[in-house]
């Protein structure tokens, strides 16, 4: 078997963001590539939408501004954000992101999550499903804020509903 080395064209990031409506939130790309060590996702953010502060304890993450623009919060200060801004998030920091008034587009990269393990499953709790089980990530728990979107916010993993 012969493996191919070298660069390889997965997107056009300008044109995806391009064809999405400037209004359209959450994940619009990511890189789906079997056999990677890397995951990275293009994803908007509204203009005035926001991603709660959270800290990830595993992951560094390396977040590009491609468009538009808004403000990360930390706890060393806020910083604005605008096009072609690199910012390297280490594991362990907590951070918000809040769009600016044209919302902002950016590429968020990080290694890539492992992978679910197999083992018992949860005791059946009961009740009826809820309503919004479609829109909850199945890699990282977190609830979808748009209807229709096909991608997690916060780790780009495909959502079922």
């Amino acid at each position: 078997m012969t493996e191919q080395h070298g660069a390889r064209l997965v997107a056009d990031l300008g044109r995806e963001l391009a064809a999405a409506s400037s209004h359209m939130g959450g994940a619009l790309w990511r890189l789906a590539e079997s056999g990677r060590d890397l995951d990275a996702n293009l994803l908007r953010l509204p203009p005035g939408r926001t991603i709660d502060e959270h800290t990830d304890l595993r992951l560094d993450v390396l977040l590009v501004v491609l468009e538009g623009g808004g403000e990360l919060r930390t706890e060393s200060g806020t910083l604005p954000l605008r096009p072609v801004t690199a910012l390297w998030l280490p594991k362990g920091s907590r951070r918000a992101l809040s769009g600016g008034a044209d919302g902002m587009g950016y590429l968020s990269v990080h290694p890539r999550r492992p992978g679910l393990t197999i083992g018992a499953p949860p005791p059946a709790e009961g009740g009826e499903s809820a309503c919004l089980l479609g829109r909850v990530c199945p890699e990282c728990g977190r609830l979808a804020t748009e209807r229709a979107a096909r991608f997690c916010w916060n780790c780009g993993s495909a959502l079922e509903g």
